[in-house]
């Protein structure tokens, strides 16, 4: 033991001895260091900036400016006319001079003016409108123009960064930076068909109609709307994904209008305490609300009160999904729907018609 403790105070020695050496060396030459890299990327391969794909968006993305003539009843109104005035966004979705924005924007307007990114101002022409989405197809003719390139927005995944490029309080070209909060956000009661993204990129007055891009550049979606519970708390943003707005243009520019299929059915969401009480042992189906008369439900012989469990073979698990499969329909086609009613099960067919038109105006 006592020829260990020399040989044991030696190795000690030469550690210090060692670690002072490197420390001088260090201090002295510090370039011996290996680099770190903290250019253009952080640890998850994010990019540090976002600016090439606001490059590559932004000249796609327009400013809307309407005037309506509303009647003057407010006190002390002469009963003549007023001008109100808003402003919105678009996005150039062709080089052929389409742009979408959305039917709030528009509507009523007795005058639409667009500012192209390039200063360029037009009046452009109303093709059609889609009130059930809140989309509107403009068209200007001023020769090629700058298109977004569209993304697909049934890629996004939550935690996805997303940027808001609008015109929000007439502030033109303002970008704002956020993620993706939730994807196919719906039963908010804000419009017949709801399949949103949810983010919390700032959206504004001024911002509907603008674009949801990724961080490639390409468009995912179209703001519409925010949720906010006052005026302390921050806002909800929510976007109109591109792979509806693609159907929707393509419906609009066909027909100038969307045509969908219609039952006849107002349903409600079938909650599980409503499913138990009517001896249902599943948490899937709708409960019908209302027959719209002489509807093809109505002709089928469905009754209000019915729960709705499967349509066209698909289960049924929200009011949402029943609606969106019954637009997608065109008219004339079977539909085959299976349902409970009075402890029993039953399968009934109907042809489908053409979903009447919502008021626009």
């Amino acid at each position: 033991m006592a020829r260990l403790k020399p040989v044991l105070i030696f190795l000690i020695q030469s550690v210090v001895v060692g670690l002072a050496a490197a420390f001088v060396v260090v201090l002295v030459r510090p370039q011996l260091l290996p680099a770190i890299d903290i250019g253009a990327g952080t640890v998850t391969g994010q990019p540090a900036s976002y600016a090439d794909a606001v490059d590559i968006a932004a000249p796609a993305v327009a400013n809307v400016y309407t005037r309506r003539l509303m009647p003057n009843t407010g006190p002390g109104g002469s009963g003549r006319f007023r001008v109100n005035t808003s402003v919105g966004s678009a996005v150039v979705i062709d080089a052929e001079g389409y742009l979408v924005t959305n039917f709030h924007v528009v509507r009523l307007a007795n005058e639409i003016r667009l500012q192209l990114a390039d200063g360029r101002i037009a009046n452009p022409q109303l093709i059609g409108v889609d009130a059930e989405t809140d989309l509107a197809l403009l068209k200007v003719d001023l020769g090629p123009l700058p298109a977004m390139p569209l993304g697909r927005s049934d890629q996004l995944r939550i935690g996805d960064i997303v940027l808001a490029i609008g015109n929000p309080y007439g502030l033109t070209k303002t970008v704002t930076q956020g993620i993706v909060s939730a994807t196919g956000r719906g039963v908010l009661g804000m419009l017949t068909f709801e399949n949103f993204i949810q983010t919390d990129a700032a959206i504004n007055e001024g911002n509907s109609g603008g674009a949801l891009i990724d961080t490639n550049g390409q468009l995912v979606g179209i703001n519409t709307a925010v949720l906010m519970q006052d005026a302390s708390t921050e806002g909800i943003g929510f976007a109109i994904p591109v792979d509806l707005v693609r159907g929707v243009v393509d419906e609009i520019k066909k027909n100038g209008r969307v045509i969908r299929g219609w039952v006849g059915i107002v349903p409600d969401e079938l909650t599980r305490v409503e499913a138990e009480a009517l001896g249902i042992n599943s948490n899937t189906g709708i409960l019908l609300n209302t027959i719209v008369p002489n509807s093809p439900a109505e002709a089928a012989g469905l009754r209000q009160g019915d729960v709705i469990l499967s349509i066209n073979d698909e289960t049924i698990r929200s009011r949402q999904q029943a609606l969106l499969i019954v637009a997608r329909l065109n008219p004339e086609d079977q539909v085959e729907m299976e349902g409970f009613r009075d402890g029993q099960r039953f399968r009934v067919s109907l042809i489908a018609a053409e979903r009447p038109p919502t008021q626009t105006r």
